[in-house]
């Protein structure tokens, strides 16, 4: 059980890792490789209504899909959208990156070798990666419009759907950690965190939500 202080931090971080856009026509649509295929389920039901006439499903496999998804975690996104009727014909697998960086500079690569014209990306990702996933993309793709797009969920529904709150609320942590340190290292653009948000990140962190923080830079995520 988390206590009702963890679950309303947990909330404000959920809340602020949606980037909250509406959907709009783009170029192509990127969906974002991970144990989620929830993430192709919804990357298929916006290339249905029309918001993209191209998918790039993005992904090698990591400790947590290599057991799930051992064929790649960008082939099963592809073989879940055959199934929900998407065309082969519109499906292209980028099959190696490994993080968020190398989804967004591998699919842009491979993009470009195939002469397709991108002005704008449809990111698709889990919920609580919205705003890191737009960060990073920002940073490494500055020329193109980015339209952030996740499962629409609570999340309260959210929780439910992978059965256990604490590991939720540690990605989430770690999702926020990201966006702190991140941007020193180059890898995303600076987005302002309000302090609320903060409070919340740093109080969760102090009651030992940190299985996803990245342990090197744990000690000055906030310095």
């Amino acid at each position: 059980m988390i206590s009702e202080q963890a679950w309303q931090d947990a909330q404000l971080l959920w809340d602020f890792q949606l980037m909250k856009h509406e959907p709009r026509p783009c170029s192509v649509a990127i969906g974002l490789g991970s144990h989620d295929l929830g993430v192709a389920d919804t990357t298929a039901d916006l290339y249905h209504r029309g918001f993209a006439p191209l998918i790039v499903f993005t992904g090698a496999t990591s400790r947590t899909t290599q057991d799930r998804m051992p064929r790649g975690e960008a082939e099963h996104y592809r073989e879940r959208a055959l199934e929900l009727g998407v065309p082969a014909s519109a499906i292209l697998v980028e099959p190696r990156a490994r993080n968020t960086g190398e989804n967004v500079q591998y699919s842009r690569a491979m993009l470009a070798e195939q002469g397709i014209d991108v002005s704008s990306v449809l990111l698709v990702s889990k919920p609580y990666e919205e705003r890191r996933a737009y960060a990073t993309a920002r940073k490494l793709w500055p020329e193109v419009e980015i339209i952030s797009a996740s499962t629409p969920m609570s999340f309260g529904e959210y929780v439910q759907s992978i059965g256990d709150a604490r590991l939720v609320v540690d990605m989430l942590v770690g999702a926020q950690q990201r966006l702190l340190v991140y941007p020193r290292e180059g890898f995303m653009i600076s987005m302002d965190v309000p302090a609320d948000v903060t409070a919340a990140y740093e109080r969760l962190r102090a009651a030992g939500f940190t299985s996803r923080l990245i342990r090197a830079a744990a000690d000055r995520s906030t310095g």
